[in-house]
């Protein structure tokens, strides 16, 4: 009995490996990493997903499951490939365990899209997969990946637009808004290419009807000015230090660490503001008083005012946070500047997983260096928190992949904010294409909110980008460089920056009244 399932079980592997239509869809998710940076080919997104819908909206729910789930994983393989470079050299794993935990992480990953064409089947009439409504699970998929287990919402396809013309629908309806776009763009083609094959002109009026108007929306999106120009500037300086993550919290490394930030900042101290990455002090606030009072006292000599990642150790609580800081001028009639746990700073509150806490500690910590990394038992700050204010600028912080998190700098976003700030230490994952993506999401965050952003990283990339998600100014990664630039201020708000909920309410909603109307017009 036992011989006969293992020759069952490899007669259906044999017969996987040798499908044609399983083969397209893995290395359709594969290609589909060259949509987005550094690579940044974004018309591939506008009809890679094309080639597996047009596979999966004739088959039976199980095998739409199937063909989707190829194409995910080879989304997810390819696209975060780069979370093996950390788990590789600093984990402490077998090459092969720690492949297999990025396999997993893949596999995870592509059970949202799965679920999406599942719900679709499920909801389909006689179970016939009806591509319209796919656009609305989709985005709740990718609503639930971004919640599930503190959420992962890395990839998600509005990204690789950024700069394409898609991009002009960001400060409306978001990235999640043109994520629900380039699947309805993908749908359209489908259902173009079904109807000139079948001869069956009355299908392509909404497609064709659909893409012109979307076109002409675009042209018009493009010229319409959300935000507005103050008048005022301010300048910047982000210090990039370069610290080789290997030696970042070796004991001996803390002062050269620290005064390599000091001098690098001492000669930029004409900026109003300067930003140094997270954590760039390697040690506990509460240990260093004096630097940082020295720190504190020269920017105030200075006018200038520099703000810092640290981590901080709450004796009262016995917790420890990641944090950032601000030090010297503060406003215009600011003397005192920094002074210890003043309210002036910000500390993370969406937490990496692994990296920064780990679940169930007591039983995965002594299992591997994995999961005992250090700097990684911190305590979530406040989902909100008052932003930070240097030299009278008013800076809304987030703390690494937070950035990827918009509905939580909606929740920050005050009617004073002037920048949008960013700090990370993307050197765990080496020279690969992560930080690049980092980057991306950062430029989307700006363009949504219509402001400015800073982003200060230890190796790269550390860049200004301005209200339209355009850079104005970046250094090279993996060099010890300081960033200058001077930013325009703007006022005003996008329609995104005030409703990033109803608005992904309004998209998961729109694709179901679209199904509607197609069927009341085909009646």
């Amino acid at each position: 009995m036992t011989n006969i399932r293992l020759k069952t079980l490899y007669s259906r592997f044999k017969s996987t490996l040798s499908n044609k239509e399983y083969w397209l869809c893995f290395i359709a998710g594969l290609s589909l990493v060259f949509a987005y940076a550094p690579f940044s080919q974004w018309y591939l997104a506008l009809f890679i997903p094309a080639v597996v819908f047009h596979k999966v909206q004739l088959q039976t729910p199980k095998k739409s499951a199937k063909l989707i789930g190829l194409f995910a994983f080879g989304w997810f393989a390819s696209g975060i490939s780069w979370v093996h470079v950390s788990i590789d050299q600093f984990g402490g794993l077998p090459l092969v365990v720690s492949l297999s935990i990025m396999l997993l992480l893949c596999l995870y990953l592509a059970l949202f899209p799965v679920l999406a064409v599942y719900l679709t089947a499920r909801f389909s009439v006689n179970q016939q997969l009806n591509l319209w409504l796919l656009p609305s699970f989709w985005l709740i998929s990718e609503y639930l990946r971004s919640v599930v287990l503190t959420g992962f919402p890395w990839l998600s396809l509005g990204y690789s637009q950024i700069d394409s013309p898609l991009a002009n629908f960001a400060p409306v309806i978001g990235e999640v808004g043109i994520t629900a776009l380039l699947i309805i763009i993908n749908i359209c083609l489908v259902k173009i290419f079904h109807s000139i094959k079948l001869n069956n002109t009355k299908n392509l009026a909404f497609p064709t009807v659909f893409i012109f108007s979307l076109g002409i929306l675009t042209y018009v999106l493009s010229n319409v000015a959300w935000v507005h120009m103050t008048g005022k500037t301010t300048k910047v300086a982000l210090v990039q230090g370069n610290v080789a993550q290997s030696i970042k919290w070796a004991p001996e490394q803390e002062w050269p660490t620290m005064l390599k930030y000091l001098d690098l900042s001492r000669v930029n101290f004409d900026a109003d503001i300067i930003i140094w990455p997270e954590s760039a002090i390697p040690a506990m606030e509460p240990a260093v008083q004096d630097y940082l009072t020295t720190v504190n006292r020269s920017a105030l000599l200075n006018d200038s005012a520099i703000i810092t990642g640290i981590i901080n150790y709450n004796f009262e609580s016995k917790e420890y946070f990641n944090s950032l800081i601000t030090l010297g001028k503060k406003e215009t009639d600011d003397e005192q500047g920094y002074f210890y746990y003043h309210s002036n700073r910000y500390s993370k509150n969406h937490l990496l997983p692994i990296g920064e806490y780990v679940p169930f500690q007591e039983w995965l910590r002594p299992l591997a260096p994995l999961f005992n990394l250090p700097m990684s038992s911190f305590t979530r700050g406040r989902y909100v928190q008052k932003n930070l204010i240097a030299n009278n600028v008013h800076l809304l912080p987030l703390l690494c992949f937070e950035i990827a998190f918009p509905h939580q700098l909606a929740a920050n976003l005050t009617s004073k904010t002037n920048l949008l700030l960013t700090v990370s230490n993307d050197a765990w994952f080496g020279n690969s294409h992560g930080p690049h993506q980092h980057m991306e999401i950062a430029r989307m965050r700006a363009l949504e909110f219509g402001r400015p952003l800073l982003r200060s990283t230890n190796n790269g990339i550390t860049a200004v980008v301005d209200h339209r998600g355009d850079f104005i100014a970046r250094i090279p990664q993996f060099e010890e460089r300081v960033l200058k630039a001077e930013v325009p201020l703007v006022t005003g708000e996008t329609p995104y920056s005030q409703w990033p909920r109803l608005i992904l309410l309004l998209m998961v909603l729109i694709p179901l009244i679209i199904v509607k109307a197609i069927t009341f017009t085909r009646n």
